[in-house]
C-alpha cells in the first residue's frame, strides 16, 4: 500500500505529465480515484471526501481529466456515468482502456478487470467500430 506521501507526488507528476496546474480540488479527486477500489461516480467524491465541493467544479475537473486521458469513462445500464483511472498509456483525447468492467450486483462497485481481455467483435462488412465497452455483472469476492 502506498503512503500518503507516494500518493501525493504520483499525483503531482501526472498533473504535471499532462500540463495541468496542480491544484487543491485536482489533487483530491486523483487521491480518491487512487484510494477508491473500484470506479467513482460525480456523487462519490462529497461522500468520500467528507467536504463540500462544488458540483460545477468537480464536473469540469473530471472532463479535463478525461481530455487528458488521465480517467475513462465506464458505461453503466442507468442514467449515471462512472470513471476510473487510466492503467495503460492513455493519451490526450485517445484512449487505449479497452479491457472489461466488473460490476457487482450486491454492493454496486465497479472495477476494471485489467488482465481480461476485449473479446474479438467481428462486424458486418462495411460496418467499423471506434470503441468497444463490455460489462459484466455478477457478485465480487467481497460479497459472496
Amino acid at each position: 500500500m502506498a503512503t500518503q506521501q507516494q500518493i501525493a507526488e504520483k499525483i503531482g507528476t501526472l498533473l504535471r505529465e499532462s500540463k495541468l496546474s496542480v491544484t487543491e480540488t485536482r489533487t483530491k479527486i486523483l487521491e480518491l480515484f487512487m484510494k477508491s477500489n473500484g470506479a467513482l461516480e460525480h456523487s462519490d467524491f462529497e461522500k468520500l471526501a467528507g467536504q463540500s465541493f462544488d458540483r460545477v467544479t468537480v464536473y469540469r475537473t473530471l472532463q479535463t481529466f478525461l481530455e487528458k486521458g488521465i480517467i475513462h469513462k465506464i458505461p453503466t445500464t442507468d442514467t449515471s456515468v462512472r470513471y476510473a483511472v487510466c492503467k495503460s498509456e492513455c493519451t490526450e483525447h485517445h484512449h487505449h482502456d479497452h479491457h472489461v468492467h466488473f460490476k457487482c450486483e450486491e454492493c454496486g462497485t465497479t472495477i476494471c478487470l485489467d488482465d481480461t481481455d476485449v473479446p474479438q467483435i467481428q462486424l458486418p462488412k462495411g460496418y467499423s467500430f471506434h470503441n468497444v465497452e463490455v460489462i459484466v455483472n455478477g457478485v465480487c469476492k467481497s460479497c459472496k
